[in-house]
């Protein structure tokens, strides 16, 4: 059993620097690094803010240590641009949230299912999501026991059919709950499972069940402070799901949830990762790289050695299919990536030198590398790029 008021994995280092002394900071960590542009996160949280009305508050969701670009540090900008509330999935990101002096409302999005949990809510002025009966009478027998009361948010499953009470049982659900005694009930809320398709059939439909769960529940003479279903891509896609609340992720770290929401909003990739050139060297042809030799040259060929593997976060499955920017233009990676390092292919830049910085993800000059391009290769979404990160990479705050 672990102790619930400690987090179980610790955050990396995160040392904030201005944007002139970047690099130079970076010299400390030696091979490779995250850098978090606060200035363009706080900027996306604006605009985000910006689609809403004066009504409709924002929170900012920062679970998965705040989808690899450092908790903390994102939820201390976010909130000082507009945002109101955090989410995130687990007590003990909470925790962390809260003793890092973050006063705001965090919403513990995933499921308490023991007293030890509850507990720890309360010790931490935390707010639970309530998703089924059986959980709704384990936090009232823990919060009786201990005197307490809870802000609870009810999970209405519209369709997603993960957490949450069907939204034909809506009216039992709050029949039990609202004759419990501890909990107050802060929202009613719900989770998109098709926002970010062109097509909103699905989405409307979900609405659609939202609002008859809805309506059983104001049968009761249940007062409902706020309504939350939308998503980023909802949040972009249609004021009518805004609601009280939007529950925004992905938008705010700079990336759209789909290609046809583009067009909505600018915003700006918050994350870059960097590394270093550790050593230089040139191989004649028929020489093969890394393991299994999935690169021969085929002729003399220049290559640098890169300190960052699939340990920090690059998907092997990118080998020999990715490019890096090294003096302001790309480069080919080639051969295996393993597990701490990676080699590219510059027979086409002089002068590369051993401590010359690589930019994986992030923008040089006029070029970029983005987490979707990244996803695109591999078969996979931006959000698990992003949130793929290991925790031995610093975070570096970036300002401009």
């Amino acid at each position: 059993m672990y102790d619930i008021t400690e987090p179980i994995i610790k955050a990396p280092t995160f040392t904030g620097v201005t944007q002139n002394s970047a690099v130079d900071q970076c010299d400390l960590f030696q091979r490779a690094w995250v850098e978090i542009d606060l200035v363009a996160l706080a900027t996306n949280i604006q605009r985000l803010c910006a689609l809403l009305s004066p009504q409709t508050s924002l929170m900012a969701v920062v679970k998965a240590d705040g989808y690899g670009h450092g908790a903390v540090t994102v939820a201390q900008t976010v909130l000082r641009s507009g945002a109101s509330c955090l989410g995130v999935a687990t007590v003990p990101e909470g925790i962390q949230l809260r003793k890092a002096g973050i006063k705001a409302p965090i919403l513990i999005l995933g499921a308490v299912i023991s007293s030890e949990q509850v507990h720890a809510l309360v010790r931490w002025n935390l707010e639970a999501t309530v998703c089924s009966e059986q959980q709704a009478q384990l936090i009232s027998l823990t919060l009786e026991s201990l005197g307490k009361k809870l802000p609870i948010h009810l999970k209405i499953d519209t369709g997603m059919s993960r957490l949450g009470v069907s939204w034909e049982e809506a009216l039992q659900f709050g029949r039990l709950v609202s004759g419990l005694p501890g909990l107050e009930i802060a929202s009613v809320y719900s989770h998109l499972a098709t926002a970010d398709d062109p097509n909103p059939a699905v989405m409307q439909l979900q609405n659609q069940r939202f609002q008859r769960a809805l309506g059983h529940l104001e049968s009761l003479g249940i007062k409902i402070p706020k309504l939350h279903i939308a998503n980023s891509a909802a949040t972009l896609s249609d004021a009518k799901l805004h609601y009280d609340m939007v529950r925004v992720g992905l938008a705010m770290y700079g990336y759209y949830p789909a290609p046809h929401l583009r067009s909505r909003l600018e915003l700006t990739p918050v994350l870059s990762l960097k590394a270093k050139v550790t050593q230089v060297k040139t191989i004649p042809a028929g020489t093969g790289v890394s393991y299994n030799h999935q690169f021969i040259a085929k002729e003399p060929t220049a290559i640098a050695v890169v300190g960052i593997g699939y340990a920090d976060g690059v998907p092997r499955q990118l080998s020999n299919r990715m490019q890096v920017l090294i003096k302001g233009q790309l480069v080919p990676q080639i051969g295996a990536i393993a597990m701490d390092q990676l080699m590219l292919d510059i027979t086409s830049i002089p002068k590369v030198q051993p401590g010359d910085v690589v930019t994986l993800l992030g923008k040089q000059g006029n070029l970029e590398i983005s987490a979707e391009d990244w996803a695109q290769k591999t078969g996979t979404i931006s959000w698990e790029i992003l949130c793929g990160f290991k925790h031995r990479l610093p975070r570096v705050a970036h300002f401009h």
